[in-house]
């Protein structure tokens, strides 16, 4: 018998996965677009998709929060709130890049409760819930267990943005782990959920960019903080680290802050 928290998830993820056609109908086709006051871009998907799920969830949980980013908070005090991303990563997405992808989390007394990487034009969709662990389309994942630098394959996301605010930091990541890649946006940090890669670092994030994730991640049985180790709050300054092991996450914060 599946718990009240297992019931959840099972709803959160249908709610996702039948928002996927509302972005997709969008996806390669020509599109109006609007800059918002930090100059990020917005489109009608981001503003539908995000319709929907908050239209959904209000039915499915009367008594939740939701933040979202788009339209902001609707009853911010609720013992559970919901972190929603309709679109996490909008200019791939304006650029016929599948790996653009849909967030939703779930807080409860300020502690992650569940997370959902929905990934529409790959259909994968991966779900964290505490206490029960990750899957991947329903099949059980796990985080890797590296933990040394030196064999990892580590992730750099918005490298431009981090090597503009301070490149001494930037170059010293760019000699850390076995491989590198640089990437943006949600998709790395599911693929350390899901043990593909073992690190991501990443830069310029908001609270719905990356409370969802934690709640996969740390199901996973990896580990997610801020630069300085400190764990991710709305008040946290939108610098992350994701590993796949504690031991990890130290090195990688040891080359942040040297």
């Amino acid at each position: 018998m599946k718990t009240d928290i297992e019931k959840i998830a099972q709803l959160a993820t249908e709610i996702v996965e039948r928002a996927s056609p509302i972005a997709m109908a969008h996806f390669r086709a020509p599109l109006a677009l609007e800059a918002k006051a930090d100059n990020s871009p917005v489109t009608i998907a981001d503003r539908e998709t995000e319709t929907f799920i908050r239209k959904e969830l209000a039915s499915a949980f009367p008594q939740d929060g939701i933040f979202g980013e788009e339209f902001g908070t609707d009853n911010p005090d609720a013992e559970a709130v919901w972190f929603i991303d309709p679109i996490d990563g909008t200019r791939s997405f304006i650029t016929g890049n599948p790996l653009f992808g849909m967030l939703l989390g779930r807080y409860a007394k300020d502690l992650p409760q569940l997370g959902i990487v929905r990934m529409p034009a790959l259909n994968e969709t991966y779900v964290g819930v505490k206490g029960h662990g990750a899957t991947l389309n329903t099949k059980t994942i796990t985080s890797r267990g590296t933990t040394r630098l030196c064999d990892a394959m580590v992730y750099i996301n918005e490298a431009e943005q981090m090597n503009a605010d301070d490149p001494a930091r930037f170059s010293r990541l760019c000699s850390i782990g076995h491989t590198r890649r640089m990437a943006y946006d949600c998709y790395p940090h599911a693929l350390v959920a899901s043990g593909q890669i073992d690190a991501v670092v990443d830069f310029g994030l908001e609270p719905y960019d990356y409370l969802p994730l934690v709640g996969l991640v740390e199901a996973a049985g990896g580990v997610m903080c801020d630069w300085n180790g400190g764990p991710l709050g709305l008040a946290s300054d939108g610098r992350v680290v994701t590993a796949a092991t504690p031991a990890l996450r130290d090195e990688i914060l040891a080359v942040l802050n040297a």
